[in-house]
């Protein structure tokens, strides 16, 4: 390998360490200045437990936690991977009908942007014996837009010159989408699905405090819920830390993913890394 690319590479390498320091020392600072605080001052724990009590809660109530973990984990990878499929799949009838556009994606938007808060209930009262099926649905509601409105644009982002050319050699509708509009559409697909992948997990979470679920059957938010009313506040921080810890490996999987997909024929996949 020329030494003008060994360079470049170990140049990368640095920069992507550096990326990967610099917001691990902020939180070490963050957690750390927190201790501090809670033992300096002598801050109950039914106030503001410390980042060490809050470790030991996590793992004193592992099982507890994890039964949890994997409830909320089971509805958000399902409804979001019923967002991708009818999100990605209305969104090519769309590029293909323009009526069936007009006629649906009004409901889609009214269906967005009302108060997640205001449905669940609703869907409670329709479904009152299934709770899971609501948390399914709420969590399926606010990640389905995301996915359907950036696949639309990507799909209608088609450089005139290329549909030009599919039409001068007379290509079919299917192969116009196969080999043009998709190929096209997946950098937004993959913006609307990072957006969508911790839309759903918010959707679970909001549902299930909406709903006031309980019993063996629930995840985090009502660990949360339940910790609050015996006033086991560690418990809640550590629900709340596996909450922010899912969200995070959500979204890097779902990067991960997209530049796995993407590769290095398109710039948001990293070939633009500086």
């Amino acid at each position: 390998m020329p030494t003008s690319d060994r360079q470049a590479d170990k140049s990368l390498l640095e920069r992507k360490a550096v990326r990967v320091a610099i917001p691990l020392a902020i939180g070490f600072v963050f957690l750390g200045s927190w201790e501090l605080v809670v033992r300096v001052r002598g801050i109950e724990p039914y106030i503001l437990p410390s980042p060490s009590l809050i470790a030991q809660t996590l793992w004193q109530d592992r099982e507890l936690l994890w039964s949890a973990l994997l409830v909320t984990l089971k509805t958000t990878s399902l409804a979001l991977l019923f967002a991708i499929v009818g999100g990605a799949g209305l969104a090519v009838l769309f590029s293909l009908s323009r009526i069936l556009e007009i006629s649906l994606f009004p409901y889609a938007i009214i269906m967005q942007v009302t108060p997640l808060i205001a449905i669940a209930p609703l869907i409670n009262v329709w479904l009152y014996d299934q709770v899971w099926l609501v948390l399914l649905i709420c969590a399926w509601i606010v990640a389905f837009f995301p996915i359907l409105s950036n696949t639309v644009v990507g799909l209608k982002s088609v450089e005139a010159n290329h549909r030009d050319l599919f039409r001068l050699y007379d290509a079919t509708a299917w192969q116009r989408l196969r080999l043009l509009m998709v190929p096209t559409a997946l950098p937004y697909f993959f913006a609307g699905l990072k957006i969508a992948g911790n839309l759903a997990l918010v959707g679970a979470i909001v549902a299930e405090f909406a709903v006031g679920a309980a019993g063996e059957q629930t995840g985090l938010a009502s660990t949360i819920l339940e910790s609050g009313f015996r006033l086991e506040i560690p418990r809640m921080f550590a629900a709340l830390a596996l909450i922010s810890a899912t969200g995070i490996c959500i979204y890097f999987l779902m990067h991960a993913l997209s530049q796995w997909m993407l590769g290095p024929w398109h710039s948001s996949a990293g070939g633009g890394d500086r």
